[in-house]
């Protein structure tokens, strides 16, 4: 993952208390080692005048606290433990911004596929973090990958499962090895999906789309912060099926995500997007939202958790 640096990470909190980097270890036959068996999120911390604050602490525990209820599996701690565990590795850490990987997983107890006696350990993690894609302030380069997403009723997209990554890495290294920064998956029916770790946005006569839940997407935190932002722009949003085609005729393409923000996309499969540069309705929305994540804007749905003031 490009922009991710642990050199400055000293303390990971683990079951409930800060070990050192060097021993946060599981066992090698820990059942989320063999299949997968874990939910997990991305947030970041950001630096304001006001200190470091985590965007939309609440909204990343309660979606992994669903993707647990999906899988059946029983978090040892409430989401305010998590909450303070967030906090708390960011002020051990020393950050004034990161990014944050909380992790439930399943441990070392039985081999089989059941998970049945295997226990469920908790990680929050904090390191830093720069552009996730290289070249997002200039816009990105990406293909349209030959991977599909996961069809309904195979996998549930609305988990942030790290099962579901595995598609993920097909996804990301198909688009580097052929030259690209990133991926963008279509749904089993052949339409827009997301990145292979981004929802996808585009513009066209002055209207904005995005795919809808149906389409086997994760319903992203900063995808929900950037349709509020939308909607009180008085855009029009449109959540809708997208042709492959309707790609590379959009006035304007642009991926959002917690690692990803919101990074404008001026090329697909080697044909440029609109004028071939970041484009005004992108840049008016990324300007907006990082006002408020800077702590430069009025913070009105109270997006930020200040953690110097926890």
């Amino acid at each position: 993952m490009a922009g991710i640096n642990f050199k400055g990470t000293e303390q990971i909190w683990f079951d409930g208390k800060m070990v050192p980097f060097e021993k946060a270890q599981v066992h090698v036959l820990s059942h989320v080692v063999h299949y997968g068996s874990s939910i997990f999120e991305g947030a970041r911390c950001y630096d304001t005048p006001r200190g470091p604050a985590v965007f939309r602490l609440k909204d990343h525990s309660k979606r992994i606290y669903n993707g647990c209820k999906i899988y059946r599996i029983e978090v040892p701690f409430t989401k305010q433990q998590i909450d303070d565990a967030v906090v708390e590795v960011v002020k051990v850490n020393g950050f004034r911004s990161a990014y944050l990987r909380p992790i439930v997983f399943r441990g070392y107890g039985g081999l089989g596929v059941n998970p049945a006696g295997c226990p469920v350990h908790v990680v929050v993690a904090a390191c830093e973090m720069g552009d996730y894609l290289a070249g997002a302030a200039n816009g990105v380069k990406v293909q349209v990958s030959s991977w599909t997403r996961m069809a309904p009723n195979t996998f549930p997209a609305m988990a942030k499962s790290g099962a579901n990554y595995m598609n993920s890495q097909l996804i990301k290294m198909e688009a580097i090895a052929n030259g690209f920064v990133e991926g963008i998956a279509l749904d089993a029916f052949g339409y827009v999906c997301e990145g292979s770790g981004e929802n996808i946005f585009l513009v066209k006569d002055g209207k904005v789309f995005t795919p809808p839940v149906g389409a086997s997407i994760l319903v992203g935190i900063t995808r929900d912060s950037i349709i509020k932002l939308i909607k009180e722009s008085e855009l029009e949003l449109v959540e809708r099926n997208i042709a492959r085609e309707e790609l590379y005729i959009a006035d304007e393409v642009f991926f959002t995500g917690s690692a990803a923000e919101v990074t404008p996309i001026v090329e697909i499969d080697h044909i440029g997007i609109g004028e071939g540069k970041p484009g005004p309705v992108t840049m008016q929305l990324k300007e907006k939202f990082f006002a408020i994540i800077n702590g430069e804007s009025p913070d009105k749905w109270n997006w930020l958790t200040y953690v110097n003031e926890y």
